[in-house]
C-alpha cells in the first residue's frame, strides 16, 4: 500500500491541527527530505517544484487552492496507510519544524541547496515549476 502526499498531509494535520497551507507544504517537504535520509526511501512519489515561497507539491496545492488554512478534514488522505516507521519519521520532523511558522520555514528552504539548485538563475520574482529532485534532497540533507 503506497502512501501519497495526501496521506502524509493528513497525518501532519492530525498531529498538529489546523495550519496554513504554506506551512503544510513545507512540513510535507521536510518529512519527505528526512525520510530520504533516515529511511533511505521517499514517503511519497509526488514531487516538489521550486516556487517563489519555497518547495510546493502541486497535487497538494491543487487540493488546498484558495484556502489560507486547512484542517485534517480538508485532506483526502488516509492515515491508516502509514507504517510505524513513516509515522516515527514524520513525528521527528514535527519535533524539529512543527513549531515554526510558515514564513520561517519558507526562508529556511531558500537557504538550502535543493531549492536553490532547482531555481537556477531565476530571480526571486520569476515563476518556476522546476522540480526539486529527490536526489538533491537526499544528498543535501544527508550531508547535514
Amino acid at each position: 500500500m503506497e502512501t501519497t502526499v495526501f496521506d502524509i498531509a493528513k497525518y501532519i494535520l492530525h498531529q498538529r491541527g489546523q495550519m496554513s497551507t504554506m506551512k503544510l507544504q513545507k512540513l510535507c517537504y521536510y518529512a519527505q527530505a528526512w525520510s530520504l535520509v533516515w529511511d533511505d526511501t521517499p514517503l511519497f512519489d509526488e514531487d516538489f517544484s521550486a516556487w517563489r515561497n519555497g518547495p510546493v507539491c502541486k497535487p497538494l496545492f491543487d487540493v488546498t487552492k484558495g484556502k489560507f488554512s486547512v484542517t485534517e478534514e480538508d485532506e483526502p488522505g488516509d492515515i491508516a496507510k502509514l507504517s510505524p516507521v513513516q509515522k516515527r519519521t514524520i513525528d521527528e520532523v514535527l519535533k524539529s519544524y512543527g513549531d515554526k511558522d510558515a514564513q520561517w520555514l519558507s526562508r529556511l528552504t531558500h537557504l538550502e541547496k535543493p531549492w536553490q539548485e532547482a531555481r537556477g538563475n531565476d530571480s526571486f520574482d520569476d515563476r518556476s515549476d522546476r522540480i526539486v529532485t529527490k536526489e538533491s534532497m537526499g544528498l543535501y540533507y544527508g550531508s547535514l
